[in-house]
Protein backbone atom coordinates (compact mmCIF):
# COMPACT_ATOMS: atom_id res chain seq x y z
CA UNK A 1 0.00 0.00 0.00
CA UNK A 2 1.19 3.32 -1.05
CA UNK A 3 0.65 4.69 2.54
CA UNK A 4 3.48 2.34 4.09
CA UNK A 5 6.24 3.62 1.88
CA UNK A 6 4.74 7.20 2.07
CA UNK A 7 5.32 6.73 5.57
CA UNK A 8 8.39 5.04 5.76
CA UNK A 9 9.52 8.36 3.86
CA UNK A 10 7.88 10.95 6.42
CA UNK A 11 9.51 8.44 9.64
CA UNK A 12 13.31 9.08 7.50
CA UNK A 13 12.66 12.45 7.06
CA UNK A 14 11.73 13.33 10.56
CA UNK A 15 14.66 11.01 11.91
CA UNK A 16 17.09 13.12 9.74
CA UNK A 17 15.47 16.15 11.15
CA UNK A 18 15.87 15.42 14.67
CA UNK A 19 19.57 14.50 14.13
CA UNK A 20 20.22 17.72 12.38
CA UNK A 21 18.30 19.20 15.88
CA UNK A 22 15.71 20.70 13.90
CA UNK A 23 13.31 19.15 15.64
CA UNK A 24 12.83 17.70 19.09
CA UNK A 25 9.49 15.55 19.19
CA UNK A 26 9.13 12.83 17.37
CA UNK A 27 5.54 11.00 16.71
CA UNK A 28 7.20 7.54 15.24
CA UNK A 29 9.57 7.26 17.81
CA UNK A 30 13.55 7.17 15.74
CA UNK A 31 15.03 6.43 19.28
CA UNK A 32 12.35 3.72 20.73
CA UNK A 33 10.35 5.14 22.96
CA UNK A 34 7.46 4.34 24.54
CA UNK A 35 4.29 4.36 23.18
CA UNK A 36 0.91 5.58 25.10
CA UNK A 37 -2.14 3.12 25.40
CA UNK A 38 -4.06 3.16 22.49
CA UNK A 39 -7.67 0.89 22.27
CA UNK A 40 -7.88 -2.44 22.13
CA UNK A 41 -6.49 -2.92 25.83
CA UNK A 42 -3.34 -1.48 25.29
CA UNK A 43 -1.21 -1.91 28.31
CA UNK A 44 1.84 -0.10 28.05
CA UNK A 45 4.43 -2.85 28.70
CA UNK A 46 7.93 -2.13 26.49
CA UNK A 47 11.16 -3.52 27.40
CA UNK A 48 9.45 -7.21 27.89
CA UNK A 49 10.83 -7.98 24.64
CA UNK A 50 14.30 -7.38 22.92
CA UNK A 51 15.91 -8.04 19.45
CA UNK A 52 19.35 -9.83 18.86
CA UNK A 53 21.14 -9.80 15.49
CA UNK A 54 20.69 -12.69 13.61
CA UNK A 55 21.71 -12.25 9.76
CA UNK A 56 22.00 -8.91 7.71
CA UNK A 57 23.22 -8.43 3.77
CA UNK A 58 19.83 -8.88 2.44
CA UNK A 59 18.53 -6.66 -0.11
CA UNK A 60 14.47 -5.28 0.95
CA UNK A 61 13.43 -8.49 2.49
CA UNK A 62 9.73 -8.92 3.06
CA UNK A 63 9.37 -12.77 4.16
CA UNK A 64 11.18 -15.37 5.93
CA UNK A 65 9.86 -19.37 5.80
CA UNK A 66 11.15 -22.17 7.71
CA UNK A 67 10.54 -25.82 5.25
CA UNK A 68 9.88 -28.44 8.01
CA UNK A 69 12.02 -30.25 6.11
CA UNK A 70 14.37 -31.29 9.48
CA UNK A 71 17.26 -29.31 8.11
CA UNK A 72 16.79 -25.66 10.31
CA UNK A 73 16.77 -24.21 7.38
CA UNK A 74 15.71 -20.36 6.70
CA UNK A 75 14.46 -19.07 3.29
CA UNK A 76 14.23 -15.26 2.97
CA UNK A 77 12.09 -13.57 0.17
CA UNK A 78 13.45 -10.83 -1.39
CA UNK A 79 11.43 -8.42 -3.18
CA UNK A 80 13.17 -7.66 -5.76
CA UNK A 81 12.66 -11.51 -6.87
CA UNK A 82 15.56 -13.76 -4.85
CA UNK A 83 14.80 -16.04 -2.09
CA UNK A 84 17.89 -16.94 -0.38
CA UNK A 85 19.19 -19.24 2.58
CA UNK A 86 20.19 -19.02 5.91
CA UNK A 87 21.89 -22.16 7.04
CA UNK A 88 23.56 -22.13 10.56
CA UNK A 89 22.98 -18.55 11.14
CA UNK A 90 25.13 -17.98 7.60
CA UNK A 91 23.24 -16.53 4.36
CA UNK A 92 24.27 -18.78 1.84
CA UNK A 93 25.46 -16.73 -1.38
CA UNK A 94 23.70 -18.74 -3.97
CA UNK A 95 20.31 -17.89 -4.01
CA UNK A 96 17.96 -20.69 -3.94
CA UNK A 97 15.62 -19.38 -6.51
CA UNK A 98 15.89 -15.83 -8.41
CA UNK A 99 13.10 -15.03 -10.41
CA UNK A 100 13.48 -10.65 -10.52
CA UNK A 101 13.64 -11.01 -14.86
CA UNK A 102 9.77 -12.53 -14.24
CA UNK A 103 8.33 -10.26 -12.13
CA UNK A 104 7.57 -6.13 -11.68
CA UNK A 105 8.67 -5.02 -8.01
CA UNK A 106 8.75 -1.59 -6.70
CA UNK A 107 6.59 -0.36 -4.02
CA UNK A 108 3.77 -2.92 -2.91
CA UNK A 109 5.33 -4.90 -5.90
CA UNK A 110 7.31 -8.10 -6.26
CA UNK A 111 7.75 -11.25 -4.71
CA UNK A 112 5.99 -11.28 -1.93
CA UNK A 113 5.26 -14.79 -0.23
CA UNK A 114 6.48 -18.13 -0.06
CA UNK A 115 5.06 -21.66 1.22
CA UNK A 116 6.68 -24.83 1.14
CA UNK A 117 4.05 -27.92 0.86
CA UNK A 118 3.85 -30.05 3.97
CA UNK A 119 5.97 -33.01 2.28
CA UNK A 120 8.38 -30.32 0.36
CA UNK A 121 11.52 -33.22 2.45
CA UNK A 122 10.47 -35.94 -0.34
CA UNK A 123 8.62 -34.22 -2.89
CA UNK A 124 10.38 -30.49 -3.09
CA UNK A 125 7.66 -28.72 -3.66
CA UNK A 126 7.24 -25.04 -3.14
CA UNK A 127 5.06 -22.11 -3.71
CA UNK A 128 5.60 -18.62 -4.74
CA UNK A 129 3.20 -15.16 -5.08
CA UNK A 130 4.74 -12.51 -7.21
CA UNK A 131 3.58 -9.57 -9.21
CA UNK A 132 4.53 -9.67 -13.04
CA UNK A 133 3.95 -6.82 -15.80
CA UNK A 134 1.92 -8.21 -19.43
CA UNK A 135 1.38 -6.06 -21.83
CA UNK A 136 0.80 -3.06 -19.38
CA UNK A 137 -1.40 -5.37 -17.14
CA UNK A 138 -0.13 -5.81 -13.39
CA UNK A 139 -0.97 -9.48 -12.05
CA UNK A 140 -0.54 -11.37 -9.42
CA UNK A 141 0.34 -14.97 -9.70
CA UNK A 142 0.64 -18.03 -7.52
CA UNK A 143 2.79 -20.59 -8.88
CA UNK A 144 4.70 -23.85 -7.69
CA UNK A 145 8.15 -24.26 -8.27
CA UNK A 146 10.49 -28.11 -7.56
CA UNK A 147 14.07 -27.94 -5.85
CA UNK A 148 16.41 -29.25 -8.54
CA UNK A 149 17.94 -32.85 -8.32
CA UNK A 150 21.19 -33.39 -6.35
CA UNK A 151 21.00 -29.76 -4.57
CA UNK A 152 18.72 -29.43 -2.05
CA UNK A 153 20.07 -25.43 -1.61
CA UNK A 154 18.68 -25.08 -5.39
CA UNK A 155 15.59 -24.92 -6.96
CA UNK A 156 14.80 -25.67 -10.99
CA UNK A 157 14.02 -22.22 -12.14
CA UNK A 158 12.76 -24.30 -15.00
CA UNK A 159 9.79 -26.38 -13.37
CA UNK A 160 7.54 -23.25 -12.40
CA UNK A 161 3.74 -24.11 -13.16
CA UNK A 162 1.49 -21.49 -12.90
CA UNK A 163 -1.72 -22.21 -10.90
CA UNK A 164 -3.48 -19.14 -10.76
CA UNK A 165 -3.61 -15.48 -12.41
CA UNK A 166 -5.36 -12.55 -10.66
CA UNK A 167 -5.57 -8.98 -12.94
CA UNK A 168 -4.96 -6.30 -10.37
CA UNK A 169 -6.33 -2.98 -11.10
CA UNK A 170 -3.58 -0.74 -9.40
CA UNK A 171 -0.25 -1.58 -8.35
CA UNK A 172 -0.98 -1.16 -4.58
CA UNK A 173 -2.94 -4.23 -2.28
CA UNK A 174 -1.44 -6.97 -3.46
CA UNK A 175 -1.59 -8.99 -0.44
CA UNK A 176 0.83 -11.55 -0.54
CA UNK A 177 1.07 -14.45 1.85
CA UNK A 178 1.15 -18.06 1.42
CA UNK A 179 0.46 -20.97 3.91
CA UNK A 180 -0.66 -24.16 4.22
CA UNK A 181 -3.18 -25.18 6.59
CA UNK A 182 -3.09 -28.52 8.88
CA UNK A 183 -5.39 -30.29 6.60
CA UNK A 184 -2.77 -29.37 3.77
CA UNK A 185 -4.66 -26.50 1.42
CA UNK A 186 -2.98 -23.97 0.79
CA UNK A 187 -4.14 -19.99 1.55
CA UNK A 188 -3.55 -17.10 -0.85
CA UNK A 189 -4.24 -14.07 0.57
CA UNK A 190 -5.33 -11.08 -2.19
CA UNK A 191 -5.33 -6.90 -1.41
CA UNK A 192 -8.40 -5.25 -2.54
CA UNK A 193 -7.08 -4.02 -5.82
CA UNK A 194 -5.59 -0.95 -4.52
CA UNK A 195 -6.00 3.03 -5.15
CA UNK A 196 -7.75 3.44 -1.78
CA UNK A 197 -11.57 3.12 -0.57
CA UNK A 198 -11.63 -0.15 -2.60
CA UNK A 199 -13.73 1.81 -5.58
CA UNK A 200 -14.80 -1.19 -7.40
CA UNK A 201 -16.11 -2.60 -3.99
CA UNK A 202 -13.92 -5.27 -4.16
CA UNK A 203 -13.96 -6.59 -0.57
CA UNK A 204 -17.61 -7.34 -0.83
CA UNK A 205 -17.83 -9.03 -4.28
CA UNK A 206 -17.44 -12.56 -3.91
CA UNK A 207 -17.28 -12.83 -8.07
CA UNK A 208 -13.98 -11.25 -7.63
CA UNK A 209 -10.79 -12.80 -6.00
CA UNK A 210 -9.50 -9.24 -4.75
CA UNK A 211 -9.85 -8.09 -0.82
CA UNK A 212 -10.38 -12.13 0.06
CA UNK A 213 -8.71 -14.96 1.29
CA UNK A 214 -8.27 -18.01 -0.78
CA UNK A 215 -8.61 -21.69 -0.43
CA UNK A 216 -7.33 -24.26 -3.03
CA UNK A 217 -6.13 -27.77 -3.02
CA UNK A 218 -2.91 -28.53 -4.81
CA UNK A 219 -2.75 -32.62 -4.30
CA UNK A 220 -6.00 -33.58 -5.76
CA UNK A 221 -7.14 -33.83 -9.24
CA UNK A 222 -7.37 -30.32 -11.07
CA UNK A 223 -10.80 -28.73 -11.13
CA UNK A 224 -12.20 -28.19 -15.31
CA UNK A 225 -10.10 -25.77 -16.53
CA UNK A 226 -8.17 -24.85 -13.28
CA UNK A 227 -4.39 -26.37 -12.15
CA UNK A 228 -5.94 -27.13 -8.75
CA UNK A 229 -8.56 -28.50 -6.84
CA UNK A 230 -11.64 -26.49 -4.97
CA UNK A 231 -11.95 -28.63 -1.21
CA UNK A 232 -15.02 -29.92 -0.97
CA UNK A 233 -16.20 -28.00 2.21
CA UNK A 234 -15.00 -24.46 1.59
CA UNK A 235 -17.99 -21.99 1.36
CA UNK A 236 -18.70 -20.64 -1.63
CA UNK A 237 -20.26 -22.61 -4.52
CA UNK A 238 -23.29 -20.09 -5.97
CA UNK A 239 -23.62 -19.05 -9.28
CA UNK A 240 -22.76 -15.71 -8.20
CA UNK A 241 -19.72 -16.80 -6.26
CA UNK A 242 -16.25 -17.94 -6.59
CA UNK A 243 -15.61 -21.29 -5.16
CA UNK A 244 -11.72 -20.80 -4.19
CA UNK A 245 -12.66 -17.94 -1.26
CA UNK A 246 -12.64 -18.95 2.20
CA UNK A 247 -13.12 -15.25 3.80
CA UNK A 248 -13.74 -12.22 2.54
CA UNK A 249 -14.13 -7.99 2.94
CA UNK A 250 -10.79 -7.40 3.39
CA UNK A 251 -8.29 -4.69 2.53
CA UNK A 252 -4.99 -5.75 2.05
CA UNK A 253 -4.05 -8.86 4.15
CA UNK A 254 -0.43 -8.19 5.33
CA UNK A 255 1.28 -11.76 6.75
CA UNK A 256 -0.76 -14.37 7.97
CA UNK A 257 -0.34 -17.40 9.99
CA UNK A 258 -1.98 -20.80 11.71
CA UNK A 259 -1.44 -21.47 15.46
CA UNK A 260 -0.34 -25.20 15.64
CA UNK A 261 -1.80 -25.33 18.89
CA UNK A 262 -5.06 -24.78 17.91
CA UNK A 263 -5.35 -24.38 13.87
CA UNK A 264 -6.66 -20.72 14.16
CA UNK A 265 -5.59 -17.93 11.78
CA UNK A 266 -4.71 -15.13 12.34
CA UNK A 267 -4.15 -12.19 10.43
CA UNK A 268 -2.94 -8.55 9.28
CA UNK A 269 -5.44 -6.43 7.49
CA UNK A 270 -4.06 -3.44 6.54
CA UNK A 271 -6.40 -0.44 7.38
CA UNK A 272 -7.11 3.05 5.33
CA UNK A 273 -7.10 6.12 6.87
CA UNK A 274 -7.79 5.76 10.44
CA UNK A 275 -7.49 1.85 11.92
CA UNK A 276 -5.11 -1.22 11.47
CA UNK A 277 -6.63 -4.59 12.70
CA UNK A 278 -5.97 -8.53 13.65
CA UNK A 279 -8.72 -10.91 12.10
CA UNK A 280 -9.46 -14.44 13.38
CA UNK A 281 -10.06 -15.08 9.83
CA UNK A 282 -12.95 -18.31 9.96
CA UNK A 283 -14.83 -20.58 7.00
CA UNK A 284 -16.79 -18.23 5.40
CA UNK A 285 -16.73 -14.96 7.60
CA UNK A 286 -17.54 -11.35 6.20
CA UNK A 287 -14.50 -8.79 8.15
CA UNK A 288 -16.38 -6.20 6.24
CA UNK A 289 -14.02 -3.74 4.53
CA UNK A 290 -15.47 -1.30 2.80
CA UNK A 291 -18.46 -0.73 4.88
CA UNK A 292 -16.22 -0.57 8.30
CA UNK A 293 -12.48 -0.08 9.18
CA UNK A 294 -12.10 -1.94 12.05
CA UNK A 295 -14.77 -1.66 14.84
CA UNK A 296 -15.55 1.51 12.80
CA UNK A 297 -18.44 2.19 9.88
CA UNK A 298 -16.38 3.51 6.88
CA UNK A 299 -15.77 6.35 5.34
CA UNK A 300 -15.04 8.27 8.88
CA UNK A 301 -17.50 10.20 9.80
CA UNK A 302 -20.73 8.11 8.01
CA UNK A 303 -23.55 8.02 11.17
CA UNK A 304 -24.25 4.42 11.05
CA UNK A 305 -23.81 1.34 9.44
CA UNK A 306 -25.15 -2.18 8.92
CA UNK A 307 -22.98 -4.35 10.73
CA UNK A 308 -25.12 -7.55 10.72
CA UNK A 309 -23.62 -10.59 9.32
CA UNK A 310 -20.07 -9.19 9.89
CA UNK A 311 -17.07 -10.14 11.56
CA UNK A 312 -15.45 -7.91 13.80
CA UNK A 313 -11.47 -7.82 14.37
CA UNK A 314 -10.51 -9.20 17.85
CA UNK A 315 -8.33 -5.85 18.03
CA UNK A 316 -7.35 -2.52 16.33
CA UNK A 317 -4.95 0.12 17.06
CA UNK A 318 -5.55 3.60 15.38
CA UNK A 319 -3.09 5.89 13.50
CA UNK A 320 -1.30 7.57 15.98
CA UNK A 321 1.55 8.03 18.52
CA UNK A 322 0.67 4.71 19.97
CA UNK A 323 -0.19 2.59 17.45
CA UNK A 324 1.13 3.00 13.73
CA UNK A 325 -0.18 3.00 9.63
CA UNK A 326 0.62 -0.33 8.76
CA UNK A 327 -0.19 -3.41 10.92
CA UNK A 328 2.32 -6.57 10.06
CA UNK A 329 0.73 -9.77 11.29
CA UNK A 330 2.83 -12.21 12.96
CA UNK A 331 2.90 -15.50 14.74
CA UNK A 332 1.78 -17.49 17.90
CA UNK A 333 4.67 -18.05 19.96
CA UNK A 334 5.20 -21.62 20.61
CA UNK A 335 9.23 -21.60 21.24
CA UNK A 336 11.03 -22.70 24.04
CA UNK A 337 13.35 -19.48 25.02
CA UNK A 338 10.53 -17.03 26.60
CA UNK A 339 8.02 -19.57 28.26
CA UNK A 340 5.97 -16.31 29.28
CA UNK A 341 5.39 -15.40 25.72
CA UNK A 342 3.89 -19.12 24.45
CA UNK A 343 -0.04 -18.54 23.01
CA UNK A 344 0.73 -15.26 22.52
CA UNK A 345 0.23 -13.69 19.19
CA UNK A 346 2.57 -11.31 18.31
CA UNK A 347 2.55 -8.79 15.92
CA UNK A 348 3.99 -4.91 15.27
CA UNK A 349 3.84 -2.14 12.93
CA UNK A 350 6.16 -0.91 10.09
CA UNK A 351 6.00 2.88 10.48
CA UNK A 352 5.74 3.47 14.51
CA UNK A 353 8.16 0.83 15.92
CA UNK A 354 5.92 -1.19 17.89
CA UNK A 355 5.52 -4.67 18.84
CA UNK A 356 2.42 -6.09 20.99
CA UNK A 357 1.86 -9.28 22.26
CA UNK A 358 -2.15 -10.30 22.10
CA UNK A 359 -3.37 -13.35 24.33
CA UNK A 360 -6.71 -14.47 25.29
CA UNK A 361 -8.08 -14.36 28.81
CA UNK A 362 -11.86 -15.37 29.55
CA UNK A 363 -13.27 -15.03 25.77
CA UNK A 364 -11.54 -11.19 25.82
CA UNK A 365 -8.86 -9.98 23.74
CA UNK A 366 -5.89 -8.37 25.59
CA UNK A 367 -2.91 -6.73 23.77
CA UNK A 368 0.50 -5.69 25.35
CA UNK A 369 2.78 -3.91 23.85
CA UNK A 370 6.09 -5.49 24.53
CA UNK A 371 9.08 -3.51 22.53
CA UNK A 372 9.41 -0.48 20.33
CA UNK A 373 12.34 -0.12 17.65
CA UNK A 374 13.49 2.29 15.55
CA UNK A 375 13.32 -0.40 12.15
CA UNK A 376 11.28 -0.54 9.37
CA UNK A 377 9.29 -4.13 9.62
CA UNK A 378 8.22 -5.91 6.74
CA UNK A 379 7.41 -9.53 8.07
CA UNK A 380 7.83 -11.64 11.31
CA UNK A 381 9.08 -15.28 10.99
CA UNK A 382 8.94 -18.13 12.57
CA UNK A 383 11.48 -21.66 12.88
CA UNK A 384 10.84 -25.22 13.17
CA UNK A 385 11.26 -24.53 17.00
CA UNK A 386 8.94 -21.89 17.21
CA UNK A 387 10.98 -19.13 17.95
CA UNK A 388 10.32 -15.86 16.50
CA UNK A 389 12.58 -13.38 13.88
CA UNK A 390 12.01 -9.70 12.86
CA UNK A 391 12.39 -9.07 9.38
CA UNK A 392 14.19 -5.89 8.99
CA UNK A 393 13.72 -4.14 5.61
CA UNK A 394 15.04 -0.88 5.82
CA UNK A 395 18.56 -2.20 6.83
CA UNK A 396 17.93 -6.01 5.03
CA UNK A 397 18.25 -7.62 7.73
CA UNK A 398 17.20 -10.37 10.21
CA UNK A 399 16.87 -9.99 14.08
CA UNK A 400 15.78 -13.20 16.75
CA UNK A 401 13.12 -11.63 19.08
CA UNK A 402 14.35 -12.83 22.77
CA UNK A 403 13.31 -11.69 26.11
CA UNK A 404 14.59 -8.30 27.12
CA UNK A 405 16.13 -6.30 27.38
Amino acid sequence: MRKVFEALERRKLLCLLVLMGVLFILPFGCGGGGGGSGSGGTLPNPGLLSLASFVSGLSAPVGLEAPNDGTGRLFVVEQGGPIRIIQSGVLLPTAFLDITANIESGEEKGLLGLAFHPNFSTNGRFFVNYTRSVLGQLQTVISEFTVSIGDPNLADSTSEIVLLVVNQPFDNHNGGQLAFDPDGFLYIALGDGGSGGDPSGNGQNLATFLGKILRIDVDSTHAPGKQYAIPADNPFTGVDELPEIWAYGLRNPWRFSFDPSTDRLFAGDVGQDSWEEVDLITKGANFGWKIMEGNHCYPPGTPSCTMTGLTPPITEYGHDAAGGESIIGGFVYHGSSIPALVGVYVFGDLSSGHVWGLSEVSGTWQRTLMLTHNLIVSAFGQDTAGELYLVDYGNGAILRVQSGP
